[in-house]
C-alpha cells in the first residue's frame, strides 16, 4: 500500500515538473523579438523606451527588442514600409506626407504631447518673431525630418513659404549645428529641446521665438505599420503597456539617475557629459509630460483636434498636395486604456 501510494506522488511529482517545464519552454517560445528604429542616436530623448529596457518591462512582457538609430523620420518610415522594423518613431508631419504616398503607417502612441521642437535665433540677434526671417536661411537637422513641417507652419502663419519667403539648409545637430550658427551660415535653427540644449551648453545662448500656439504640434511618437497593426494587436498591447512603465518611471525625478544610467548604457557617448546629460533628460521630460487638460487620458493619448492641427499645417504649406481623405486612419487611440490600467 505504501509502495503504490509513494509511486503516486512520485508520478504526480514528476507530471507537475513536467508542465512547469513545458510551461517554460512555452513561454520562452512566446517571446516576441521587435526592431525598433528611432531617427537619432540620443537616448535620453527616449528615456521611456531606454527605461523599459533597463527595467525589464519588455522583458515580463515577453518582449525582445533591438533598437537601431537611423536619420530622421524618412528614413523610420521606409524602414516600417519596407520590413525591416516592426515599430518606429517619426514625427507627425513626416507620417501625413508617407500617407499620402500611398503607405499604410499607423500612430500609435504620442510620445511627446508637447512640440519638441522651438524656432531658436542666437541671443544677440535682432530677430524678434519668425516674419523677420523673411529672405533668411533656417537651419534645420536633416531635410526631411519633422522639424521641416513644423517650422513650415511657423512661416505659414507670418505669410512666408519656403523657396520664396526663406530657405532650409540641413546642417544637422550638436556641434555640427553651433559650427553653423557661429559661422552665420543661418539666421535661425529649428532646434529639438534637446539640441537647444546641446548648443547652450557649448556657449552660445539662444532666444526662442516660436510663436505661441504651437506647443500643441506634438512631436515624434510610435508607428507601425496597418498590416502589422491587424496582426499584432497583443504585441502592441504589450509594447504599449511596458513603454507607459517607462514613462512613469522616468517623470518621477526620484529615478534621475538610474535613467540617466540606462541612457548611458544605450548611448555611452551621450551619457559622458556629466554636466549636459541632466540637461536633455530635463529637456525631454518637460516634452513628454501630457498637458494638463489631456493628462486624465493617459500616456499615449494623441487628441484629434491636435492632428487636425498637423493637417491643416501641411496643406496650407503644400506640403501636402490636397487634405487625406481619411485622416483618422493615421492615428488610433484604441489601446491607450489598456496601456495605462494599473
Amino acid at each position: 500500500m505504501e509502495s503504490r501510494t509513494s509511486s503516486t506522488r512520485i508520478g504526480i511529482l514528476a507530471g507537475l515538473a513536467a508542465l512547469a517545464l513545458s510551461s517554460t519552454s512555452a513561454l520562452a517560445q512566446e517571446a516576441t523579438a521587435l526592431t525598433i528604429v528611432v531617427p537619432n542616436p540620443s537616448a535620453l530623448n527616449n528615456f521611456p523606451l531606454h527605461n523599459a529596457i533597463g527595467e525589464g518591462y519588455f522583458e515580463e512582457e515577453g518582449l525582445t527588442v533591438t533598437v537601431e538609430a537611423v536619420n530622421g523620420s524618412a528614413s523610420v518610415l521606409q524602414a516600417l514600409a519596407s520590413g525591416q522594423a516592426q515599430i518606429g518613431n517619426p514625427g507627425p508631419g513626416p507620417l501625413l506626407s508617407a500617407r499620402e504616398r500611398g503607405e499604410e503607417i499607423v500612430f500609435i502612441y504620442n510620445q511627446y504631447p508637447n512640440s519638441i521642437f522651438g524656432l531658436v535665433v542666437p541671443e544677440e540677434s535682432e530677430v524678434q518673431d519668425p516674419s523677420a526671417l523673411k529672405g533668411e536661411v533656417i537651419g534645420v537637422g536633416t531635410a526631411d525630418g519633422a522639424e521641416v513641417g513644423f517650422t513650415r507652419a511657423i512661416m505659414a502663419e507670418s505669410g512666408l513659404m519656403e523657396n520664396d519667403g526663406y530657405e532650409f539648409l540641413a546642417i544637422g545637430d550638436g556641434g555640427t549645428a553651433a559650427a553653423a550658427i557661429l559661422g552665420d551660415e543661418v539666421a535661425a535653427y529649428a532646434a529639438a529641446a534637446s539640441d537647444a540644449a546641446i548648443i547652450e551648453a557649448r556657449g552660445i545662448p539662444l532666444r526662442e521665438i516660436t510663436p505661441d500656439g504651437f506647443l500643441s504640434y506634438f512631436g515624434n511618437g510610435w508607428a507601425v505599420t496597418q498590416a502589422y497593426l491587424d496582426e499584432n494587436e497583443d504585441v502592441i498591447e504589450r509594447f504599449g503597456r511596458a513603454l507607459v512603465k517607462g514613462t512613469r518611471f522616468g517623470l518621477d525625478s526620484a529615478n534621475n539617475e538610474k535613467t540617466l544610467a540606462h541612457a548611458a548604457a544605450a548611448n555611452p557617448q551621450e551619457g559622458e557629459d556629466e554636466t549636459l546629460a541632466p540637461l536633455l533628460l530635463e529637456a525631454a521630460q518637460t516634452r513628454i509630460n501630457p498637458q494638463e487638460q489631456f493628462r486624465g487620458e493617459g500616456f499615449g493619448y494623441q487628441p484629434p483636434e491636435h492632428w487636425q492641427l498637423w493637417h491643416e499645417a501641411q496643406v496650407e504649406t503644400g506640403t501636402l498636395k490636397a487634405p487625406l481623405a481619411d485622416l483618422e486612419a493615421a492615428y488610433t487611440n484604441r489601446f491607450v486604456e489598456g496601456w495605462n490600467a494599473e
